[in-house]
This record gives structure tokens, C-alpha cells and sequence, in this order.
């Protein structure tokens, strides 16, 4: 078991490169399994667990997957020899399913384990199934797995009962195989859907609309390999630019989308913080006193759900009271009882989180109840008094990539450790 000992107390200083997006890369990976010929050569990939993960399920899957370097991958999938993942690595991962769209559209059929992932609420994939249906698939859930089989995939209108990001991306690669036009409305309109559509388009799919309230995807015959490179990652650079004001520091987050992180920067500014927007960087700082703010999450364009844990971190110790609602997954505040082991003010009524500032965290063993309450009790550790150590950092590893390098690289005090 390993664990992250933090010194808080220490400003945040200096330059920090953003990888690529987590949520595009988990599912631009399963879609290079569409390439029926050439290789698709994907660059600019965060080096995660959850990446790791996805690299052994498509061997598994007999794809041919080269590892260039620790950020680019070179997957050959016309040698798939089955069309079953049933295995412990898509069991753990919510984004395995989907392997269900891309098997689906390529092989008119599948067998994928139920995915798990993150304990942050319930997490149906029933708008997913819906589509599936909708398309010409006849799906059953079997012994824990789910299956999928057509004669033929053919276009049609589908309209999602609810804003899915994983829904969209999963029904949209499954509709780039289908005979005829697609048609899906009520989609999610988040960045890493955009780079999943862009991606596909490399391969020669006709997809319009990503970004916007409909997507049409007009079917083709086959699919070939590409060279893409995944946008920078949306949540990673908010993290740590709410690190940055947290621990009144100056960081320039380089290799960013400024318009990405728009709800973001117009938080922190509305807090006191300064926001100075590049091309393809922010930075961050503090100049005088912060306060604090009320937030609620929402799909994109809104403040997204993934920042909302570390930026409970830093409402919890800036003056005044703060109000995060959190209106995308139930059991999102999870994070709330380690940060009041070091001394937060905070009262959870449901969804919304109350807080009231203090004026100092205090060092405490704690741990990370899921991926981005990992990063919050990150931040909380940066800020706090004495020493703080945390616990089950597997989940940060999951999609931040190198996180103490990086932030000792700013100036931080932060060292992982092997334990018993």
C-alpha cells in the first residue's frame, strides 16, 4: 500500500504542464476497436491507472497495443479475436462500458461485465441500453454482464431521458457503424464529448453536432486508424488552479483550453482570486482577501461536478459561508468527514454542503473516498498545519498522473511512501 505524506503551509509556485483528458482518452481508447484497418497512433495520453487499465482489456481483447512512450499508444485492433470482456479490469472501471458501443458497431455483438468505478452514486446505464435498442440491438443482463446483439444497426432518432455524458459518447460510437442517420438529442455537451466525435471523424465517421444539443451521425461502411492527440484535461487544470488559490500562490497551468475552464475562472474571480488567460494557458494567483462563494455543479457549460470535491476544499478555509450544491450525483460529499478531521466547518443537508470558513486546517491521517475527493484531501494537506497524510491514493492514481511530481515541482512538500 502506498500513501501521500504531506508539510502544508507552503505556497504554490512556478509553471505545471496539463496532461491529457481522463474522460476523453477512456473512451477514445475503446473506439479505436471501430479501425477495422491501419493502426490508430493516440498521443497526448495521461499516463493513469485507469489508461493502464484499459491497455490490458484490449489486449485481452487480442489488440495489438504498443506503448511509444508513457503518453502515446499505438493499438492495431484488426486483430481482434473476441468479443468478450469479462474480466476483474472492466469490473473496476466505470468507462469499460464503452467497449459495449465499439464491439456493438464493429462486430454487431458483445459481452461486457457491468463496469464499476467511483462510489459517488447510482450510476445506471440504462440511456445507454436505450439507444442500443433504439439502433437494432437486443440487449440482456446476464449473470452481471451485459449483452448485446443485432443483425443489422440501422440510424434513428433518439432522445436521452437525461444529460448522460457516458450514454452520449457510447450510443454516438455505436451509431458511427449504422446503416442510415442517427439522430440524438439531449446530449452532453462536455469537451471530452467533442474530442470523442473529432476522433471518430479521423476514421472517417460523419458525426455533426458534437457540442451542441443534437448530434447527427450519418453511418459508413468501415473505419480505419488514425493519428489523434487528446485534449488537455478539463478537471486536471482546475485542480490545480483552485491549488494555486488555495495556497495564495502564482501558477501559470500551461497546455489548457482557457474556454474549458470558463466556469472555473469566473468562480475563483467572483472569489478574489486573479485569473489571467493565454492562448493555451491561465494564471493563477492571489493578491488580497478571498471569500467565499455558492456553487452549483451542472453539466457543461456549468461549473463541472469532477471540481466540485477540491473546491470544498478551498471554500472550507476562506472567510465567510459558502453553499455548494451538488446536483449531478447523490453521494458526492463523501470527502466531507476527512476534512473535518482537520478542522472544516461543514454541514451536509442532502446534496448541498454548507461551509463555513476557518481560518486554518490542521495535519491528520485522512484518505481518498474516490478519485476527486483524492485531490481535494491533496489541496486540504497543501494548506493545512503540520503534517497530513492520506490513504487509499489508488484512486487518485486513477486520473491524475504523477501528482506529487507535479506538485512538488510548484514548490510543495509531498512525498508518497510504501506502508504496511
Amino acid at each position: 500500500m502506498e500513501r501521500l505524506v504531506i508539510e502544508g503551509g507552503r505556497s504554490l509556485r512556478g509553471e505545471v504542464e496539463i496532461n491529457g483528458a481522463k474522460n476523453a482518452a477512456v473512451a477514445i481508447l475503446p473506439a479505436a476497436i471501430l479501425a477495422s484497418e491501419n493502426k490508430c497512433l493516440i498521443d497526448n495520453i495521461p499516463d493513469i491507472e485507469d489508461v493502464h487499465c484499459l491497455e490490458r482489456i484490449l489486449k485481452g481483447l487480442g489488440c495489438s497495443v504498443n506503448k511509444i512512450d508513457r503518453n502515446t499508444l499505438e493499438i492495431d485492433a484488426t486483430t481482434i479475436a473476441s468479443v468478450d470482456a469479462c474480466t476483474e479490469d472492466v469490473r473496476r472501471m466505470r468507462a469499460s462500458y464503452y467497449f459495449i458501443g465499439a464491439l456493438l458497431a464493429r462486430f454487431k455483438e458483445a459481452k461486457v461485465d457491468l463496469p464499476g468505478g467511483c462510489p459517488i452514486g447510482v450510476r445506471p446505464i440504462d440511456q445507454h441500453i436505450k439507444g442500443f435498442e433504439a439502433l437494432g440491438a437486443d440487449v440482456t443482463i446476464e449473470h452481471g454482464a451485459v449483452r448485446v446483439k443485432a443483425e443489422n444497426l440501422k440510424g434513428a432518432n433518439i432522445f436521452f431521458d437525461v444529460v448522460s455524458v457516458g450514454a452520449t459518447i457510447n450510443v454516438m460510437i455505436a451509431a458511427t457503424l449504422a446503416e442510415g442517420t442517427t439522430v440524438l438529442e439531449n446530449v452532453a455537451k462536455e469537451p471530452h464529448v467533442v474530442d470523442v466525435a473529432n476522433f471518430l471523424n479521423s476514421m472517417g465517421a460523419d458525426v455533426k453536432g458534437a457540442g451542441t444539443d443534437v448530434i447527427r451521425i450519418k453511418g459508413v461502411d468501415s473505419l480505419k486508424g488514425c493519428n489523434y492527440s487528446v485534449i488537455p484535461d478539463q478537471i486536471e487544470a482546475g485542480t490545480f488552479m483552485i491549488a494555486a488559490v488555495a495556497t495564495e500562490g502564482d501558477v501559470l497551468v500551461k497546455n489548457v483550453i482557457p474556454k474549458h475552464l470558463e466556469s472555473i475562472s469566473a468562480k475563483l474571480i467572483e472569489m478574489g482570486a486573479k485569473v489571467e488567460e493565454g492562448d493555451d494557458s491561465v494564471r493563477v494567483y492571489v493578491e488580497g482577501p478571498l471569500k467565499g462563494v455558492n456553487i452549483k455543479t451542472a453539466p457543461y457549460p456549468g461549473f463541472p461536478t469532477d471540481v466540485q470535491q477540491p473546491m470544498s476544499t478551498l471554500l472550507s478555509s476562506v472567510a465567510g459561508r459558502s453553499i455548494i450544491t451538488e446536483s449531478i450525483w447523490e453521494s458526492r460529499h463523501k470527502h466531507i468527514d476527512e476534512l473535518k478531521k482537520m478542522g472544516a466547518n461543514i454541514k451536509v443537508e442532502g446534496r448541498t454542503a454548507i461551509i463555513d470558513g476557518v481560518k486554518k486546517l490542521t495535519g491528520a491521517i485522512t484518505k481518498a473516498t474516490d478519485l476527486r475527493a483524492g485531490a481535494a484531501m491533496v489541496i486540504a494537506g497543501l494548506i493545512a498545519e503540520g503534517k497530513t497524510e492520506i490513504l487509499s491514493i489508488e484512486h487518485i492514481d486513477r486520473g491524475y498522473p504523477h501528482i506529487e511530481e507535479k506538485f512538488k515541482a510548484l514548490g510543495a512538500q509531498i512525498t508518497r511512501i510504501e506502508t504496511e
